[in-house]
């Protein structure tokens, strides 16, 4: 047993993964065929596959997608990413060929209040500590490319505007892979005319740039350098657009890119393969882990168990109608994560008081649940409900659950992978492959030929169920202004709360016919969509008043505890 064993909770996520002895990453990659020339190694545990491998095998994505979402998120949690990893071991358990894609997780979570994104119990996967910190270093190259641009563009302007950017138009912020509310508005170019011209300016965290978009939905380094070149930084003084193509630095971005543009392996920890490659935001962006992993993933496996941020109502509609669109795939099943603390919380219990049975609240909050289901339904998709069980779970709280689903025709499976590892959630796996055995029959909402307007109106209606949408005069301009310069058939990106199927963080359970305010669109030409924002939506979050940082520690091993 490792000795930092000694000095953590026996029980923690770091401690169960600390008891398992990883698998060389050469034996899980023959599990998919991939030799060990192909790969690119980062100790014995982790690599990268080689671009040229993961493209012939994209080429031949013929495997079946499962993509895993969830219920309204709360603060009672929900246990999405440990389905998903739990479900990519049940199948392998039962005898499939398989792989899970996931999304590399963000250093602003890890260090601040939600922790890392590896999963959880003998649901993980592993190197955890290495996963959820510096990793292979691709959101680094991220953040290098994204800012190097930044610089290009004040550059270009201390040495003559040639391009004529109006510098009250700059919309390229830069970024950080932190949490640091201090820089969200900065003024750069101080110190006299040999540091620039002074203007207001900010940083985002990494995974909110549209590098990280561009990154997760590009499909080839040329796919990736044309969309970089589309992105639109600024405006002239005569409010055309600039590109960063016009700046002349999007090749440099690509080589800066290139390595990291390959696929991450890892492994659960039951040996399954794991492709863990880019995370963008679920709010400002598509909430999804790369094309170009989930792809290698279906050239190389039968079974591919993905995720997509945040609720149904945010990640799973981006991940089915931008990067499905997108990237041309088509999910043959898709799994709805809950709890019954959680769907206690959407049938207004206080977080203090989740520990009492409570079946009124339960049978009201799976009007959450069943809302997403009805959502699912509409783009065609067979939708299955994993309960993600307690040990304070009642038998007649479950039945509620169990009732409310069998009403719109889903079935229910209680998953134990937490506590039991792959066979706590064999009866899923089972459930997913019966689900996954007819042509997918996969649509997305609305078709590319209608107006912004109307997609956005569309997406409003008929997975938020609002009753009408007020977009503000400056939005409404804005979108007409996108139309007119050829965007118009770009799918729409919506940001808004993850909380709520409103704008409204409060608002649990299943409102509908509110009014969703639109106060502001921004386009995201590279990544192909349009952002809009319903409320506000934090692009460079906060630290919490006790970070989880203050609990991460290195022992004289060199074990790094605290990470969760």
């Amino acid at each position: 047993m490792n000795t930092a064993l000694r000095t953590i909770d026996p029980n923690s996520d770091a401690a169960i993964a600390a008891r398992v002895e990883p698998r060389p990453i050469e034996e899980i990659s023959s599990k998919l065929g991939v030799p060990g020339e192909a790969l690119f190694r980062y100790g014995h545990t982790k690599a990268k596959i080689a671009l040229d491998f993961a493209r012939r095998a994209e080429a031949d994505a013929g495997g079946k997608l499962i993509l895993v979402t969830a219920i309204s998120p709360t603060p009672a949690g929900e246990g999405k990413t440990t389905t998903t990893i739990g479900l990519g071991d049940a199948l392998a358990r039962i005898g499939k060929k398989v792989a899970i894609a996931l999304r590399e997780p963000s250093l602003g979570p890890v260090f601040g209040s939600k922790g890392g994104a590896t999963g959880g119990g003998h649901a993980q996967i592993i190197p955890m500590q290495d996963i959820n910190l510096h990793f292979t270093g691709d959101f680094h190259a991220i953040s290098a490319a994204h800012n190097l641009l930044a610089a290009a563009i004040d550059n270009h302007i201390y040495w003559g505007n040639e391009l004529g950017i109006d510098t009250r138009r700059i919309n390229w912020r830069r970024v950080v892979d932190l949490n640091d509310r201090a820089l969200r508005s900065v003024v750069v170019g101080l110190g006299g005319p040999g540091n620039g011209f002074p203007r207001e300016d900010g940083f985002d965290i990494t995974v909110a740039s549209e590098v990280m978009a561009i990154f997760c939905l590009a499909r080839s380094l040329e796919d990736l350098e044309e969309r970089l070149g589309r992105m639109v930084v600024a405006q002239t003084r005569t409010r055309q657009p600039v590109t960063a193509a016009q700046l002349k630095v999007t090749g440099a971005m690509t080589a800066l890119l290139r390595d990291a543009f390959q696929p991450n392996l890892v492994q659960t920890l039951e040996a399954t393969p794991a492709l863990v490659h880019g995370g963008p935001f679920a709010n400002i962006a598509h909430g999804c882990n790369s094309v170009m992993a989930t792809r290698t993933a279906l050239g190389l496996a039968d079974y591919v168990v993905t995720e997509a941020g945040f609720g149904a109502d945010l990640g799973a509609e981006k991940f089915l109608d931008i990067k499905c669109r997108q990237a041309g795939l088509a999910p043959s099943a898709v799994v709805i994560v809950a709890t019954v603390r959680a769907l206690k919380m959407h049938g207004g219990v206080a977080q203090k008081d989740l520990g009492p049975e409570n079946v009124a609240a339960v049978a009201l909050g799976a009007g959450n649940l069943v809302r997403h289901i009805e959502n699912i339904t509409q783009f065609g998709v067979p939708a299955v409900v994993a309960i993600n069980r307690f040990t304070s779970d009642t038998p007649a709280e479950i039945a509620a659950i169990e009732a409310a689903c069998a009403k719109v025709g889903a079935r229910v499976h209680l998953c134990t992978h937490w506590a039991d590892g792959s066979a706590g959630a064999e009866g899923l796996a089972e459930e997913v492959v019966r689900l996954a055995e007819a042509p997918s029959q996969f649509r997305p909402l609305y078709e590319s030929a209608l107006s912004l307007v109307e997609k956005i109106d569309t997406v409003a209606k008929r997975i938020y169920r609002a009753g009408s949408v007020a977009i503000e005069p400056a939005a409404l301009k804005k979108l007409a202004e996108f139309e007119a310069l050829g965007y118009g058939d770009l799918p729409v990106c919506m940001a808004k709360t993850q909380y709520s199927f409103t704008a409204d963080p409060t608002q649990r359970g299943a409102p509908e016919g509110f009014v969703l305010p639109v106060r502001e669109v921004r386009l995201s030409a590279g990544a192909g969509f349009v952002v809009v924002l319903c409320g506000e939506v934090m692009t460079m979050p906060g630290l919490p008043s006790h970070p989880a940082a203050e609990n991460i520690f290195v022992d004289e091993t060199g074990f790094i505890g605290g990470v969760f």
